[in-house]
């Protein structure tokens, strides 16, 4: 069963992120540190670049990887 785009980055989305939305998460991170906040924030504007130009295919592949640790 192949997976959409939007359904892959949500997938991902909450592997990493948990429940939180990443914009939140960010806002988190920034209140325990301001420069681990501006980290956090860099590295969630390239998550979001990388599941952009990523294929279907490709995010499914990694999330088949992921998971796969999980079962």
């Amino acid at each position: 069963m192949s997976l959409s785009k939007p359904e892959a980055q949500q997938l991902i989305e909450r592997l990493i992120f948990a429940d939180d939305p990443p914009d939140e998460w960010v806002q988190d991170v920034w209140g325990m540190s301001p420069t681990l906040g501006d980290t956090a924030a860099k590295l969630v504007e390239v998550f979001g670049d990388l599941l952009e130009i990523c294929s279907e295919d490709q995010l499914e592949v990694l999330l088949q990887s992921y998971y796969q640790d999980q079962l």
